[in-house]
């Protein structure tokens, strides 16, 4: 039913990838309008044609994009959104995938927040679900973040998408192989020495 939907998600956010068992859930569950997983997890995915963050200057005057340094900026944003998968709006900005090549694929995809100031933080979890429960685990009532993600874990298997473990200390913290933040500090000095900026 939401075949080509999902196809064309996949084009537009992860390249053609397959998309991930527990995020194909979660966009139907949006599709059709279905709130009780936009209730635990406080996500909202982004819908066709939308800008990537990294890619938006919509907010932007002709002033301030023909300065050399914005553009340099927004041109190493460019490039840093080759393997910056963002798919919904959440936690401090958006969330999506690591997909660097350099990453090894004998693991699932690395799950990625980006800020609204531009700082790139690495979550924990195999999964989006799982990395995005652990975050949520941290704003619940329960002052214990091990017994809120137990408690979200619960929840969310009620829900037909069970995480892989309901132990906030057992959450996958596979480092990365290649550093966002070093790799995006790399692409925009890259950018400003191209412009004599540097």
């Amino acid at each position: 039913m939401h075949d080509e939907r999902l196809a064309e998600f996949s084009r537009e956010r992860l390249d053609g990838r397959p998309v991930p068992d527990d995020l194909r859930v979660l966009l139907v569950a949006q599709w059709e309008g279905r709130t009780d997983f936009t209730y635990l997890l406080d996500l909202e995915f982004f819908e066709p044609g939308e800008v990537h963050p990294l890619r938006d200057s919509s907010h932007l005057s002709q002033r301030e994009l023909a300065d050399p340094e914005t553009q340099a900026l927004y041109a190493g944003s460019a490039e840093m959104a080759k393997y910056v998968k963002l798919v919904a709006e959440g936690g401090k900005g958006w969330i999506g995938y690591w997909l660097h090549p350099d990453e090894p694929t004998d693991r699932p995809w690395h799950v990625i927040e980006l800020d609204t100031e531009g700082t790139f933080w690495g979550m924990a979890g195999l999964t989006l679900t799982e990395a995005v429960a652990a975050q949520r685990a941290s704003y619940q009532d329960e002052p214990d973040e091990g017994t809120a993600f137990a408690q979200l874990a619960a929840e969310l298997a009620k829900l037909g998408l069970p995480l892989s473990t309901d132990d906030y200390d057992a959450l996958d913290e596979t480092p990365y192989t290649v550093d966002p933040e070093g790799l995006w500090d790399e692409l925009n000095d890259a950018e400003r020495e191209k412009r004599g900026l540097c």
